[in-house]
């Protein structure tokens, strides 16, 4: 049986293999003579898979790679861009230095020294460890007016403001809803335009909660990225809203706080927010991705006001008399006590030093060694009684602003109304300049010393009005001060002849 089935084997085609075997030629070219080199047909040719369209689609798809490798190219591209022009401008002022070098190796070495310690001196400035030291060069420019002008006008008190990194463009809020996108050289200004309640809910915004029937538009604080995409606003609706600024459209709305969200801030150069409110917390959200990312717990009462560099540490001030830095990735948080008075704003000087304004009218300078003030500015912002001008009889400059020293007398000042409580401080980046505002009709730039700790008095310009917020162009050239008539997270004091806007205040370096 075995051997018949070898046989079978033997008989099927399958078993045989026989490489000499030719293939009978067709009939239609038996007659013609078979060469090494003729090609041979095949049905394959008709399928795509093996033609050159396989190929283009092969090639479209590593085209595809290429392009999505572009963004590490055109990053790099970026980036010689800026090299080639630090470059140019340390070879101009190297020309101007030395216009007689003839010799080029020795020259370019130079231009390249110099281009290296540019570039050095801008990450130590950009990251906090190198200070400007610009206060002492400050002159504020004679203008019509004579100090601050306004430059864009609101129906109702300005309750923040915000620059854009390139201090081209700038942002401002009131307490009616309206939110301005304005130019700081023209002060053409426009406009955004809130969306229906329909669209607000489909963004994700709640139903009112408690006594309210409908959403209220009441803005408190505002920020915006460093890029300058995206703008943040939050008021009485315990709600952040995300603005795209390029069509000035809401795009986004994040519930989550239970009661006003007060205070806004991104970490500088990412699409990190931080959003402080009544509810005694701090909640962390991803503007780019809108999502939440966590909540930071510590305040025991009203958080008011905040601040944030580069690094993950965000600095709140609430009505606990408590000033608190939140470090996120340690998950860990220092504890700084007022002596006696409430916080009202606060501000990094720099990565180690900190400011703050109260409501007893004083400004405390802050170190992260200890927890108490290093300096304590008294009566910043004192209000006359009796009429007397404070600081205007000494040629733009004023005295020392500690009122107990000097010819003032403590009896012709209030120091413990709502006109003198510090509602904003700000610091210019990487300097040592400051600025403070209150309701007592003017702004009061500073100086903070790093090494003797203190703070020095510079100008006292008039602004009538409450300052709710200011913001110090990178530069230092201007200052912006967001006034109303009323304070910015209440009605407890007016002041009717202010000017409800935004106000501008030239600068100039010596």
């Amino acid at each position: 049986m075995a051997g018949k089935n070898r046989n079978n084997n033997r008989n099927d085609p399958f078993f045989t293999h026989d490489s000499r075997k030719k293939r009978k030629p067709n009939k239609d070219i038996k007659d013609q003579p078979l060469e090494d080199d003729a090609e041979i047909e095949s049905d394959f040719e008709d399928d795509a898979f093996f033609t050159r369209d396989g190929e283009d689609n092969s090639d479209n798809e590593s085209q595809e790679k290429q392009e999505e490798e572009t963004e590490a190219e055109a990053r790099k591209r970026i980036a010689n861009d800026y090299l080639k022009m630090v470059r140019d401008i340390s070879r101009k002022e190297k020309e101007q230095m030395d216009d007689d070098d003839d010799d080029e190796s020795e020259g370019d070495g130079a231009r390249d020294s110099l281009v290296a310690q540019k570039l050095i001196k801008e990450q130590q400035e950009e990251s906090g460890r190198v200070r400007r030291s610009i206060a002492s060069r400050v002159q504020v420019a004679e203008t019509s007016g004579g100090g601050f002008r306004v430059l864009v006008k609101h129906r109702h008190s300005v309750t923040a403001v915000a620059l854009s990194e390139d201090d081209s463009r700038g942002f401002s809020a009131s307490k009616d809803g309206t939110i301005m996108h304005w130019d700081v050289n023209s002060g053409k200004c426009e406009k955004y335009k809130w969306p229906s309640d329909s669209v607000l809910k489909s963004h994700g915004v709640k139903e009112p909660q408690g006594k309210a029937t409908k959403q209220s538009k009441h803005v408190l604080a505002l920020a915006v990225t460093s890029d300058g995409r995206y703008l943040a606003t939050g008021g009485l609706d315990r709600h952040v809203h995300l603005w795209d600024t390029r069509t000035r459209e809401h795009i986004q709305a994040f519930p989550g706080h239970r009661g006003p969200v007060s205070c806004l801030t991104f970490r500088e150069g990412t699409s990190e927010l931080f959003s402080g409110s009544y509810d005694r917390t701090v909640k962390i959200w991803n503007a780019e991705d809108r999502t939440y990312m966590n909540t930071l717990f510590g305040h025991q009462s009203e958080v008011v006001g905040i601040d944030c560099l580069r690094k993950e540490r965000v600095l709140t001030v609430g009505r606990d008399r408590s000033m608190q830095l939140f470090k996120v990735h340690e998950e860990s948080r220092l504890v700084f006590r007022a002596p006696g008075s409430s916080l009202e704003s606060c501000c990094f000087v720099n990565n180690e030093e900190l400011l703050s304004g109260s409501d007893d009218g004083s400004i405390e300078l802050w170190t992260l060694l200890r927890k108490k003030p290093v300096y304590i500015l008294r009566n910043a912002h004192a209000l006359l009684t009796d009429g007397i001008k404070s600081g205007q009889n000494h040629g733009g400059g004023i005295p020392n602003g500690d009122l107990e020293n000097g010819d003032h007398h403590p009896e012709n000042h209030n120091c413990s109304s709502v006109f003198s409580w510090v509602s904003a401080v700000n610091v210019c980046r990487n300097s040592d300049l400051a600025a403070s505002g209150a309701g007592n009709g003017s702004v009061r730039l500073w100086t903070v010393e790093s090494e003797s700790k203190d703070i020095k008095p510079l100008h006292d310009v008039p602004l009538v009005g409450f300052v709710n917020s200011l913001a110090f162009s990178k530069s230092a050239e201007f200052l912006v001060a967001g006034v109303g008539q009323e304070p910015r997270l209440g009605r407890w004091g007016r002041a009717p002849e202010a000017r409800n806007g935004v106000a501008i205040l030239p600068l100039k370096l010596s």
